[in-house]
């Protein structure tokens, strides 16, 4: 099974990358669909993409970096590279997707995803907004397009 889970908040413009790519894969699987693949927008919930990602073979996570060099700039990351602990706190807000990585493994041992990429694409602005910025919005449709590539030669092993 391929996972696929688009993090982030739509309300603050290109913080909202990861949703869109998510919500843009769920409208192309609704035309076509496929039983092998899963799709979810996990908002801001890192306990989300732990759980969602239990019994994937394959994981894919979609969010947005910091503004920092190129707006737009999509960066491609084996998903260890990102895996962090997550320190105890008295709530589960700051309970981001690269600590439900970490967790998860630990948790869930064989049952979750060894095969994890992560796609970052470097925000242009993160103010309160509803849409992505043009550069942001570009990258966002390329990452579409590699993750149904993807998609289009899964295969359940």
């Amino acid at each position: 099974m391929l996972t696929v889970i688009g993090c982030g908040n739509a309300n603050r413009s290109d913080d909202g990358v990861g949703v869109f790519v998510a919500q843009t894969l769920l409208r192309r699987l609704r035309d076509h669909p496929r039983e092998d693949v899963r799709v979810f927008d996990a908002g801001t919930g890192g306990m989300e993409v732990m759980f969602q990602a239990r019994g994937a073979s394959r994981l894919i996570v979609v969010d947005a970096q910091q503004p920092g060099e190129a707006p737009g700039a999509i960066y491609r990351v084996p998903g260890e590279q990102l895996a962090v602990d997550h320190a105890p706190a008295l709530t589960l807000h700051d309970f981001r997707w690269d600590h439900a990585l970490a967790a998860g493994r630990r948790i869930f041992r064989d049952d979750f995803p060894g095969d994890v990429t992560v796609y970052l694409i470097e925000a242009a602005n993160l103010d309160l907004g509803l849409e992505l910025t043009p550069a942001v919005r570009a990258s966002a449709l390329r990452v579409v397009e590699l993750i149904a590539a993807d998609i289009d030669t899964h295969v359940t092993g």
